[in-house]
């Protein structure tokens, strides 16, 4: 019945009534014990959630990466201490972004492939951004976004801060120049590596922040993850993901090719953590410092 459950409206092609967050735990309580391993997984979900990005992004990494047996199965009164639900691994992500950035004292942000928004409404309820941008290629993500900001309960000087714009990570666009940093959450797996250099250009060579935030999935620990064993990638739509060794030696290079100073950090669903475990936390991250003396526009040597 809980095949019947998730597969009915899949087949039909959508869902007939407003897809929400608690979507994402009713498939995943349907889909506990068969949905992980499941060959058409990607396509399943993204059905089910009407290709909302985000909610797939967030199903998918608590299906590999969570016992969902822990989610509650109907309103049954639960005995004894209450406990608070186990944070995601994307909740984890912007958790720890956002730490990344207060500590680097940006003030003023571009979220780069902002998607529908989510980490936008954690900078825009922190007092120390003042400017927010909000960037991506796909107009229907920005659509999403500029919903998503319109039903939070934002105060008007909250709202005030961030910006919308149709901008890509692989073409110049000026408006980019001239903020304190920018953020790349989870986006560039999803280009072909013969882009990177272009992304390379247009963020460390055109707009040249004080700092750069990149956050990708960690190769190394999909072995961890139900359906991953054999060396699959987390997404469809990934291009390609890096073992621990391989972003590293892209950090450092692009570093020196554009005059900055490159840090690495692992993140897990309680935000920052321990890279250097046997496998690594499942997201890692890089943070690139502009050096003092490299102000200007670099055209890199790569």
């Amino acid at each position: 019945m809980r095949h019947l459950y998730v597969l009915l409206p899949v087949l039909g092609g959508r869902k007939h009534y407003w897809v929400g967050p608690d979507e994402v735990d009713k498939l995943l309580r349907a889909g506990a014990g068969w949905l992980p391993d499941h060959p058409e997984r990607e396509l399943i979900m993204n059905r089910y959630l009407a290709f909302r990005h985000g909610y797939v992004q967030d199903a998918t990494d608590r299906l590999l990466g969570v016992d969902v047996g822990h989610l509650p199965k109907g309103p049954e009164p639960v005995e004894g201490p209450v406990t608070q639900p186990r944070r995601t691994l994307a909740q984890g992500r912007q958790g720890a972004v956002l730490e990344l950035l207060i500590k680097s004292g940006a003030r003023r942000v571009v979220d780069l492939g902002c998607g529908e928004g989510t980490l936008l409404l954690q900078l825009a309820r922190d007092a120390q951004f003042v400017e927010i941008l909000g960037a991506d290629a796909s107009p229907r993500a920005l659509d999403r976004a500029e919903r998503r900001l319109s039903e939070a309960r934002l105060s008007e000087r909250q709202r005030e801060r961030i910006r919308l714009r149709q901008s890509s990570v692989t073409y110049r666009d000026p408006e980019l120049a001239g903020f304190d940093a920018v953020v790349l959450m989870e986006v560039i797996e999803h280009l072909d590596q013969d882009r990177i250099p272009d992304l390379e250009r247009t963020v460390f060579g055109a707009a040249r922040p004080r700092a750069v935030i990149i956050t990708t999935p960690n190769r190394d620990a999909n072995t961890a993850f139900a359906g991953l064993a054999d060396g699959g990638l987390r997404h469809r739509d990934h291009r390609f993901e890096w073992s621990r060794t391989e972003f590293a030696r892209w950090a450092d290079e692009t570093a020196a090719a554009y005059g900055y100073d490159a840090s690495l950090h692992g993140i897990d669903t309680d935000g920052l953590a321990d890279l250097n475990t046997a496998l690594g936390a499942p997201t890692q991250a890089a943070v690139f410092t502009r050096h003092a003396s490299s102000n200007s526009a670099a055209g890199g040597s790569r």
